[in-house]
């Protein structure tokens, strides 16, 4: 039995990805399952999903501890989770990046494959969808399925649910990716730390819905927590800002879904460490002072 865990964000299409492979494992006869692991749905926030493949049924419906392959769709993770946790030995960790899989440190020697998905799928679905592309990279570097079975996969899952056309683009996304992915090894120097965990008893939970923030070993908890988690450090457009065009309408401040844009005497500013790069600032911006950049 093969396993595969995904690390992703929410929005990034990690559990089609998982289903998809699990399809593509079918159209070779195989048998295969899929299924996603998530908290609370918020898009940007770390998601899980998993897909095992056999020659044979597949009763195990845990999650995947101990994966053969590891399919990182936002390189940013690496930072902030040990996608590499459970790794058998000998297996390997394919990432989103355009970097070579050399230039890469996830705490472990291991195998290694890149590929610059985020690109990829800007150029051929013009949106950072970077689900299709990765798993072109799968069938490249580990030779689970075929490439002509991931596009096959692919019909059967985006094209099913999004329609024919998005299935094309998304199948060619894949193929494309299947070119240019570079299979390497990268050697591990940094410590790998796991994040701390709040895990309160019956003591420590707020009485009915009324709750103030609190200080733990793993950190804020509770309201306005969210000033510990670095939402922006996931997105791939930012807003550039002309400040000779701003009419200080404030139709940016007003609109933002995140609020990290801040009203100056003469001015907006944008606090980068929340922004999550959605554009609706410059969708709104009657001046064109804003501008979406890679």
């Amino acid at each position: 039995m093969y396993e595969v865990r995904f690390h992703g964000r929410g929005g990034q299409g990690a559990v089609m990805a998982a289903q998809a492979l699990a399809s593509a494992a079918y159209q070779e006869g195989g048998y295969a399952t899929a299924f996603p692991f998530f908290g609370a749905e918020r898009r940007g926030a770390p998601v899980l999903a998993f897909t095992r493949i056999d020659n044979k049924r597949i009763y195990r419906k845990t999650q995947v501890y101990e994966p053969d392959f590891v399919v990182v769709l936002d390189e940013t993770l690496l930072d902030t989770i040990n996608v590499v946790e459970g790794l058998k030995k000998g297996g390997m960790v394919i990432v989103n990046s355009a970097r070579k899989p050399e230039e890469l440190d996830v705490g472990v020697d291991a195998k290694m494959a890149t590929v610059d998905a985020t690109t990829i799928a800007l150029e051929v679905l013009k949106q950072p969808s970077t689900n299709s592309a990765i798993l072109g990279a799968i069938a490249k570097a580990t030779g689970l399925v075929k490439i002509e079975s991931v596009e096959k996969g692919i019909m059967q899952v985006f094209g099913d649910r999004l329609g024919p056309a998005v299935g094309e683009r998304n199948a060619k996304a894949a193929r494309v990716a299947f070119e240019k992915t570079v299979v390497g090894e990268s050697h591990g120097h940094r410590k790998l730390q796991t994040a701390k965990k709040w895990l309160p008893d019956v003591r420590g939970l707020p009485l009915g819905a009324a709750a103030i923030p609190m200080k733990t070993e793993a950190g804020l908890v509770g309201p306005g927590s969210f000033v510990e988690n670095k939402t922006g450090s996931w997105k791939v457009f930012h807003p550039e800002y002309d400040k000779e065009k701003c009419t200080m309408c404030n139709f940016c401040w007003f609109y933002c879904p995140e609020g990290c844009i801040y009203r100056r005497p003469n001015k907006m500013e944008f606090d980068m460490d929340y922004c999550k790069g959605c554009g609706i600032c410059a969708n709104e911006c009657p001046a064109d002072a804003i501008k979406m950049v890679r």
